[in-house]
């Protein structure tokens, strides 16, 4: 259910009577090559999330649209700082446990970029079961469970690579196949050549020093059919453990 179907009394009304997970979807603003959108990570996200929600009987918030992309200067990215989506984060998880629903609300943080990862480690944390925190027993919100989409599928990740292009296919039609060229591809390099690229890429400015223009894979054999299946599995496999 999306939460533009709901109303005050209604909502209110049904977070008390039973168990209801919520999906929180964290994307990004960031460049993706010059074939794929800026909201890429967004996108795709929120998708997921739908998708999610819609298998399992979830509800699913709007996006937060924006996440912690300085690694992508000086190429576009509109970021917060790591404080600040953890604070948004914070208050957003909160709320929800004023509302009085006591221990009958799961709450998902579905993740759909790698540089946002650090940030939600610490909110799986800081919200675990019976931590007095504030003055307050966090057990109301001690069912807080951060994913992040891509861990929920067998094919090595990239970024406006193979897989993230398919995806696009597969639920945009505002991807320029025609622009798509090949980035860094990191299997070419040696072990201890991958482990310091992997740590560049982290570090703020430095995925363009790593990739010249900003993908990491190659994304000119992408198909909206992979895209497809990439989609299944993910909702699929994210539905199994989501329900364990």
């Amino acid at each position: 259910m999306d939460a533009n179907e709901l109303y005050d009394p209604d909502f209110r009304k049904l977070i008390k009577s039973k168990k209801q997970t919520i999906i929180i979807p964290i994307g990004s603003i960031e460049q993706h090559g010059a074939h794929l959108p800026i909201t890429t990570d967004s996108d795709i996200v929120t998708e997921i999330a739908s998708r999610l929600a819609k298998k399992c009987g979830f509800i699913v918030f709007p996006t937060i649209s924006y996440g912690v992309s300085y690694e992508h200067e000086p190429l576009t990215n509109a970021s917060i700082t790591k404080d600040n989506l953890e604070n948004i984060l914070d208050d957003i998880l909160w709320s929800l446990q004023d509302l009085d629903a006591k221990d009958k609300i799961t709450c998902i943080i579905l993740n759909g970029h790698h540089g946002n990862a650090e940030t939600l480690s610490k909110i799986e944390e800081y919200f675990a079961p019976s931590i007095i925190v504030k003055g307050k027993l966090t057990a109301a919100m001690g069912n807080v469970r951060v994913y992040s989409y891509w861990h929920f599928m067998e094919h090595e990740f990239d970024h406006a690579g193979f897989v993230e292009t398919s995806l696009m296919l597969a639920i945009s039609d505002k991807v320029k196949m025609e622009k798509a060229k090949k980035g860094l591809i990191i299997e070419k390099l040696s072990k201890l050549e991958q482990s310091t690229v992997s740590k560049l890429s982290t570090q703020r400015g430095g995925f363009p020093r790593i990739t010249e223009n900003g993908v990491w894979g190659d994304p000119r054999d992408a198909t909206k059919k992979d895209g497809r299946k990439f989609l299944a599995e993910i909702v699929r496999n994210l539905a199994k453990e989501c329900q364990s």
